[in-house]
């Protein structure tokens, strides 16, 4: 019996990212560049450091190397020499690599390889962003403290064919290795990536075509305002059809979900389908289904865009805090603790648990990276509508306060050309009385996104409470209309149900308190806003009715806490209705 010849080694498994759509662009030109930077630089580099060029694989290399420090730095030569190559070079025509390395046991057989060690090194190439270099435990354990470069620890992964989660590292040398431009799109864990690819006309209708692209193309737009994704670009998600294997599409583009759709016409109606999948695992994790008439289309276009938006962006918060739970403590980043804190509130209602859950999170986010200027401007925000709605102990809330307004001056000052940041800075500011100063950061985010509905409900709060009563209150009513699916929609309602009130238009007012308590059935702050209206009404019974629903969502609800809410005069009002009302059974 023929004893197997065995060795412990170096792995290392390479590939060009999108080489698939590079070849359908150019053929013949992304081959000769190929031939062209293996020739001028990755074969020389490997020779360099001792390596092998086991086989070719078209577009990739397995290599061997005796020592895994020098494979490192083999694979950290050949990043920072592409990124050099591809400087000048159109985005969709340069070429990026995925490294993956690991060490292991092989197996010789003739020039060739096998065995585990060589099947994980591909599967680690395969989590790689372009331009990007990842290593197995095992590896990072022969090169730690050798080598003169940062190991991000991204989490153990479940790689294709590999029994039990793996952990990886991830080789960070800022400004050499990783895409070697900007907006190359990469999958970068604390930032998680969307593609959106075009829609499907399924009713073969030449005249949707329009609608059809334009439908896509405004979902990109509006998913790339939701504060910690990163949507890839329409001119490298157009290049694949919504058939697409979306695995094939998440490792090509480096993106961790895919947004695709259709549309359907049936007679007038057209119906309007998509869905998210996690480009990994080729997982449906929402779908959802608006129908419309053909007579809509042009009216309804960017309301179906934000009604997908909208649905949609719950989904991606709960699944990105799913992939976050997953990871270790230790490689949590700030952008994940951002997200978990942006999601804390939105997911699970309004409390104090939630806000210091939410407060805690954005912190931490900011000890990782003291420039995040999103994290600054949503803790002075959530800091500020804590403190407003009575959900901070009174002992920390002159602390709490005085800190919200220098979170939201720092999140200005390190980026007062972002409409988000500027957005809920302003609001937290003029929340915590700097009233001149919070109109002028919104007018600011409104001038560079004049469809930032936030910025503009907040704006007309803003100007309510400066006494340009009905400019607000126009202000406010646009801002919802802007978005009319928002999931802030039930919040935003209480604020304008309270500037109705104030200016003596109760009917109106109540009107907007009870949508607001419709679109939102944790929301106690709807009911009480809806009681004020109704006891000033002088329909006591109601009111109570209103009272006892906001004590059962939170019964922890009281009358000093109203009166942080809503005035002294209202609280007064409600005072005899709230002392005769039972005790509610929770």
């Amino acid at each position: 019996m023929t004893r197997e010849h065995r060795r412990l080694a170096a792995i290392v498994s390479l590939d060009v990212a999108g080489y698939s759509h590079l070849m359908a662009l150019d053929e013949t030109g992304t081959l000769a560049a190929l031939k062209a930077h293996r020739r001028d630089l990755i074969d020389h580099k490997i020779a360099e450091y001792e390596g092998r060029i086991v086989k070719t694989t078209g577009d990739g290399l397995l290599l061997e190397f005796p020592s895994v420090v020098d494979a490192v730095r083999c694979a950290v030569d050949v990043q920072r020499g592409m990124a050099d190559r591809n400087e000048g070079v159109a985005p969709d025509r340069r070429l990026d690599f995925r490294i993956g390395i690991n060490v292991g046991d092989i197996i010789i057989d003739g020039g060739d390889i096998f065995g585990d060690g060589v099947n994980l090194a591909a599967r680690i190439e395969g989590q790689a962003e372009p331009g990007g270099i990842w290593i197995s435990r095992a590896a990072h354990e022969q090169v730690e403290g050798k080598l003169d470069l940062t190991f991000d620890e991204m989490g153990e992964r479940q790689l294709k064919n590999i029994a039990l989660p793996v952990p990886l590292y991830r080789v960070s040398t800022p400004g050499s290795v990783g895409p070697s431009k900007a907006d190359t799109p990469a999958l970068v864990t604390d930032r998680p990536s969307i593609a959106v690819l075009p829609f499907s006309n399924l009713s073969g209708d030449e005249n949707l075509a329009l609608l059809i692209d334009c439908l896509a193309e405004d979902v990109i737009t509006l998913l790339a305002r939701i504060p910690g994704f990163f949507v890839i670009a329409r001119s490298s998600s157009f290049a694949y059809k919504a058939a697409s294997d979306v695995r094939v599409v998440g490792r090509e583009l480096g993106v961790r979900y895919v947004v695709d759709g259709s549309v359907r016409a049936a007679g007038e109606l057209l119906r309007v389908a998509t869905q998210l999948t996690e480009a990994g695992t080729g997982i449906h994790i929402w779908a959802g289904r608006f129908d419309v008439t053909r007579g809509e289309t042009l009216e309804l276009q960017e309301d179906i865009a934000r009604g997908i938006m909208v649905e949609l962006e719950p989904e991606l918060t709960r699944a990105e805090l799913a992939v976050i739970r997953r990871q270790r403590p230790g490689s949590i980043g700030a952008w994940s603790s951002y997200r978990q804190g942006f999601g804390a509130i939105a997911i699970k209602g309004w409390s104090e648990e939630t806000v210091a859950e939410c407060i805690r999170h954005l912190r931490r986010a900011i000890e990782l990276d003291p420039e995040f200027a999103l994290a600054h401007a949503m803790l002075a925000l959530q800091t500020a509508l804590g403190v407003n709605a009575g959900l901070i102990e009174d002992r920390d809330e002159d602390e709490a306060w005085a800190n919200a307004k220098a979170s939201a001056e720092r999140a200005a000052h390190l980026d007062d050309a972002s409409s988000e940041v500027l957005g809920y800075a302003g609001c937290a500011l003029s929340d915590l009385g700097e009233r001149a100063r919070g109109i002028e950061m919104l007018e600011r985010a409104i001038e560079i996104d004049p469809s930032n509905a936030q910025a503009r409900v907040a704006l007309g709060a803003a100007q309510v409470f400066d006494r340009q009563l009905e400019r607000g209150i126009e202000n406010m009513a646009l801002g919802m209309r802007l978005s009319p699916r928002d999931r802030r929609l039930g919040l935003w309602g209480v604020v304008y149900a309270n500037a109705l009130a104030r200016i003596g238009r109760l009917d109106e007012a109540l009107e907007a308190a009870r949508t607001a308590c419709r679109r939102d059935s944790t929301l106690y702050l709807a009911r009480v806003a809806a009681a004020v209206v109704l006891a000033r009404l002088n329909r006591r019974e109601e009111a109570s009715t209103s009272l006892a629903e906001a004590k059962r969502i939170r019964p922890r609800l009281s009358l000093p806490q109203i009166e942080r809410l809503q005035g002294r005069r209202a609280a007064e009002n409600l005072r005899p209705i709230w002392e005769s009302m039972e005790p509610p059974t929770i």
